[in-house]
């Protein structure tokens, strides 16, 4: 019998640097959505009804980061849930993975004239947010609000000026663009106009909301939404046998971290209090996952300290879990943290944490998924960690418990009702 062609398929389509690639697809490859909603779209008495699909423009940065990571998966969830999303980024996301019909990714490219002393991105991104505004887009979802709610600001200011018609956007903050940017006296003053015209903005932790509604005097904080783990992919069942056995012998304690390596966190001390927990005994083996700045930094450290062969560096992994759910205890050291994903991917594993008790933290790891620290205090870090390790089993049972509170079946219709309460707010102007 001859396949037929779904009547909404979609092309999984790449943009980049111009060119333009093209993956047909049939009716079969919507049988891996889990829930396909119908396509259509109404307005009824000036309300927007949600009873179709949504496209979006999902926009963020590709480099490893809990921004990145959860702009990506959120956009694979949404397609998967029969919405069409547009992820558009400087180069593919760390995390973009297996192409779905209604995935489309764009990489722009800004033009590299002799001219231009840094390649003008955030004027390339607005213009493919234009674009793909004429093809038909409801609304933007931007993640970091520097450059990126600038962008879709300019965006939709060109778009209502030359297609009359108003496409919202959606400015989700996830911390350093809080943090940092507002101490900027030539970033704040844009980035505050973008928080106050985007149609929703919402951060990844109640601490980073408060501190957002503050430090740039929003009307209202920021609706909280948290950060969310696919608690199938991030599991206990990941834990194997083998793979531990090629970083620490049964009776040795397994300890991890993940991050990017940046100075906020703080590895050359977690290396420095790994130290510590071999001094007074406890053996024990360090897995350091990811890669950045400060990896040589802390490859040295450990050779000063005589530990290195107790250290291991893996590097950059498109998938941790695995190595995440082979270690025993999770270890952070970050000045900040606004939410934590590493953390939560490792307790989705049943990886309890210890970390300092800093910014959105205390929401993620609460006391029966791990322990929190004073910021720097060594010895009291030491303290949590063998605690933790006098009832390994109950924490993590705990761990475990706490990540399915954050599952993405849970995490995810929540954006989707603040899309459709975006929409609903445009339609009745």
């Amino acid at each position: 019998m001859e396949r037929q062609t779904h009547p909404h398929t979609l092309t999984c389509t790449r943009t980049a640097r111009g060119e333009r690639d093209d993956f047909s697809t049939t009716s079969g490859r919507w049988a891996c959505m889990a829930q396909r909603y119908a396509f259509f779209r109404t307005c009824k008495r000036g309300r927007f009804l949600f009873t179709g699909s949504v496209r979006i423009a999902m926009v963020c940065y590709p480099a490893v980061g809990g921004s990145g990571v959860v702009a990506t998966e959120l956009a694979y969830k949404l397609a998967c849930r029969g919405h069409e999303v547009h992820l558009v980024s400087s180069e593919p996301p760390f995390r973009l993975g297996s192409c779905l019909p209604a995935l489309h990714f764009h990489e722009v490219v800004p033009p590299d004239y002799p001219v231009f002393r840094y390649r003008p991105y955030e004027s390339a991104l607005a213009g493919r947010l234009v674009q793909l505004a004429r093809q038909g887009l409801d609304l933007i979802h931007v993640h970091y609000a520097i450059p990126h709610a600038v962008s879709a600001l300019l965006a939709q200011l060109t778009i209502a000026e030359t297609l009359q018609k108003k496409v919202p956007f959606v400015t989700t903050l996830h911390g350093t663009d809080t943090v940092l940017v507002s101490e900027d006296p030539d970033l704040y003053p844009i980035v505050e106009v973008a928080l106050k015209a985007s149609g929703a903005v919402t951060a990844v932790s109640e601490a980073l909301a408060s501190e957002s509604q503050r430090r740039f005097g929003l009307a209202q904080a920021p609706q909280v939404i948290p950060n969310f783990v696919d608690t199938r992919r991030f599991s206990p069942t990941q834990r194997k046998a083998e793979l531990r056995a090629a970083y620490a012998s049964p009776e040795e304690v397994l300890f991890v971290h993940a991050s990017n390596f940046r100075p906020i966190k703080q590895t050359p001390w977690l290396i420095t209090l790994f130290a510590r927990v071999l001094e007074v005994g406890v053996p024990a083996r360090l897995l350091m996952i990811g890669d950045g700045p400060e990896r040589p930094l802390c490859e040295r450290q450990s050779r000063e300290l005589g530990i290195a062969d107790r250290v291991a560096f893996a590097g950059t992994h498109q998938d941790i879990a695995p190595l995440l759910a082979i270690g025993d205890v999770f270890l952070l050291s970050s000045k900040y943290e606004s939410f934590g994903l590493a953390a939560l991917e490792a307790l989705a594993c049943g990886v309890p944490v210890v970390a300092p008790h800093v910014g959105g933290l205390p929401e993620v790891i609460l006391p029966e998924a791990g322990l929190l620290y004073p910021l720097g205090n060594l010895e009291e870090a030491l303290q949590a960690i063998l605690r933790v390790l006098q009832d390994l089993p109950a924490y993590r049972a705990g761990a475990r418990a706490v990540a399915l509170r954050y599952d993405a079946g849970a995490i995810v219709p929540t954006y989707e009702r603040l899309y459709q309460q975006t929409l609903e707010s445009v339609a009745m102007v």
